[in-house]
């Protein structure tokens, strides 16, 4: 095991984003200046390669990111010491506090996956270490449900087309994480002059467009406020 005092958990979504816009050169090129790990869970693994590499459509997607693990960019919990078993069992424990917190037609809302939910039981893990850590996560229900859970009804709302009800509020129980998205990486990217085109002008702008049109909930207000302060 490497020691390491910090560490960012990659969600599926936010893999597919990058490499869906032809930037894993930059995640790797990240990764060099970090001075840190890129971590997925094994349920993130399972996502982005044996599930993704049975369809056509991501089977380019999953042989990038399969590359990724062969090259030691991305790694799994067990290079932290971290117990499958434990892993496990927080993910079922996330798993359940999310999935039991809404409903509708007496039907409970299944609102996170099995990668998200083993990002959060990490990612809480990496805090009872005292290991700092961010999750990189591009899917909006998941990052709502962290920061801003009183809106996330009115989201399934609207995606649903029907009524949505809180049936248990665990909402406590996902205070204190910290997410970023792909447009966050991509920018610290573009600061440190990593990205491989020199249009300055107008990259920023593309990049982060390129990113909101292909997997990451990002809006256009949020997107001007990131260039204003490049």
């Amino acid at each position: 095991m490497t020691e390491t005092n910090k560490v960012i958990i990659f969600d599926a979504s936010t893999i597919i984003s990058l490499s869906m816009n032809g930037l894993l050169p930059e995640l790797r090129k990240l990764k060099e200046i970090f001075k840190g790990k890129f971590i997925i869970p094994e349920e993130v693994k399972k996502e982005i390669i044996y599930n993704a590499i049975k369809i056509k459509r991501f089977e380019l997607e999953a042989l990038r990111a399969k590359q990724l693990i062969e090259q030691g960019i991305l790694e799994l919990p067990e290079s932290l010491g971290i117990n499958k078993k434990e892993i496990s069992r927080r993910t079922f424990e996330f798993s359940e506090l999310a999935n039991e917190m809404f409903i509708t037609n007496r039907k409970e809302i299944k609102i996170i996956q099995a990668g998200e939910a083993a990002c959060l039981g990490l990612s809480k893990i990496l805090d009872e270490k005292g290991i700092e850590n961010l999750i990189a996560v591009d899917e909006r229900t998941t990052r709502m449900l962290v920061e801003k859970p009183q809106n996330l009804k009115s989201l399934l709302e609207r995606k649903m087309h029907m009524k949505v009800l809180f049936k248990k509020d665990n909402s406590k129980e996902f205070r204190g994480f910290k997410i970023i998205r792909s447009a966050e990486l991509i920018y610290v990217a573009y600061k440190n002059k990593i990205i491989g085109m020199k249009d300055k002008g107008r990259l920023l702008d593309a990049l982060l467009y390129a990113i909101k049109f292909k997997g990451c909930a990002i809006s256009t207000s949020e997107i001007e406020e990131i260039k204003r302060l490049a």
